[in-house]
């Protein structure tokens, strides 16, 4: 509504209020003295009708929800953060309900849907992007406000502000803290304390304020300080603000000499990237320590190979007269390359039947050298090397 107001002052070329409330008392008697036609000024008044309606509906809604709030304890003491307010901390806990049903942090901030999402296939590291934006959308939003009112506010959440604000811009600062917000909720109603940095005249008068949004008398006239008298006192009001303004300066120059990871190596699951060692006599086979390039095989000691390659990288093996540039972990040194050993005898063992079948139920008949060397392949002990294949 009120941003009709004033697209209807722009288009006929309406200076500017010089009022900071276009729709206070001032602001209102100003507009009344512009030249508008009949029309516009109908559409103008039937729009501030329509605010005043809403403004005493929320009126009606923030008067039932202090009376709810005066005596809660977990909203007095969200309170204490700055940049949290009555309704913020209302909307915050009713949202939340128990807070026991969140071990962790990291729970509750994948519950307000705050969490990056993560994409990540096979052994590949994980990729990290924008926020899942699963969960209570409403109490988001309203983190996300309290966000940007905090980081207005001198303390150590301005500067946590102010660091993301340099590298990633405004936007995701406001999320970023937001997320350290939901963070310090979590804490601060497990552990039963209050915010370490809070400014206690500052949530007096947020106390104050609550009450009389709840209907509570006023306090002028009695002859006696109110509970909201020493945020009125400026004195008081700074020295507050100059301990916060220490915090901040304290976070400022514990951060100062962080620096930044850079981008870890990317990997992709489809490289067949597995992580082998020797360990004891076990082959392993690890992918810091073979050479980038095609398959290529290596002969290692005679040995106990306990782990071997997967299926998918058995099926994708091809012969390759090329060793290994450096060699493999082993526990053992390893030998130079040697001709690979023969691994099954002719097929033609016998005259009269050339390709070894049984005579009387004709399958397949293995000879003796070829269970022999098979027998030498499973014990793994009688062989002099062990030609194993590395896909890279």
């Amino acid at each position: 509504m009120k941003n009709e107001v004033h697209g209807i002052l722009q288009a006929h070329l309406v200076p500017k209020c010089p009022h900071a409330d276009l729709f206070n008392n001032r602001g209102r008697a100003w507009l009344e003295r512009q030249v508008l036609p009949d029309d516009e000024r109908a559409a103008i008044a039937r729009h501030i009708r329509e605010i005043d309606r809403l403004a005493e509906d929320l009126a009606d809604l923030d008067r039932d929800i202090a009376r709810e709030a005066i005596d809660d304890v977990q909203v007095r003491r969200l309170q204490t953060i700055t940049g949290v307010n009555a309704i913020v901390a209302s909307g915050i806990i009713a949202a939340v309900g128990d807070i026991r049903r969140f071990r962790e942090p990291q729970k509750l901030v994948s519950y307000f849907g705050l969490n990056p999402r993560v994409r990540q296939s096979g052994l590949g590291l994980a990729q990290y992007g924008r926020i899942s934006k699963h969960g209570r959308s409403h109490a988001r939003a309203m983190l996300v406000e309290a966000a940007w009112a905090t980081a207005k506010a001198p303390g150590p959440l301005r500067a946590f502000f102010l660091r993301i604000r340099n590298k990633r811009g405004h936007q995701v600062a406001a999320v970023a803290l937001a997320r350290k917000l939901a963070v310090l909720i979590w804490h601060l109603l497990t552990k039963e304390q209050d915010y370490f940095w809070a400014r206690p005249a500052l949530v007096a008068a947020k106390q104050r304020q609550l009450a009389l949004k709840a209907g509570a008398p006023g306090e002028r006239g009695v002859g006696r300080r109110g509970s909201a008298y020493a945020y009125n006192v400026k004195e008081l009001r700074n020295s507050e603000k100059a301990a916060a303004e220490n915090a901040e300066r304290a976070y400022e120059l514990m951060v100062r000499h962080w620096r930044s990871r850079g981008p870890k190596r990317r990997t992709d699951a489809t490289n067949e990237e597995r992580l082998y060692r020797l360990r004891g006599g076990t082959l392993i086979l690890s992918h810091h320590s073979l050479p980038r390039g095609r398959p290529c095989r290596t002969n290692i000691a005679q040995g106990n190979v306990a782990a071997r390659p997967t299926p998918s990288v058995r099926s994708r093996m091809a012969p390759c007269s090329t060793p290994s540039r450096r060699g493999l972990e082993t526990s053992q040194p390893a030998v130079a390359p040697s001709h690979r050993p023969a691994l099954t005898a002719s097929r033609h063992a016998r005259v009269g039947n050339p390709v070894g079948r049984d005579e009387e139920t004709g399958s397949p008949e293995p000879n003796k050298e070829t269970q022999q060397e098979s027998k030498k392949s499973k014990s793994g002990l009688s062989m002099s090397s062990v030609d194993f294949m590395c896909l890279w």
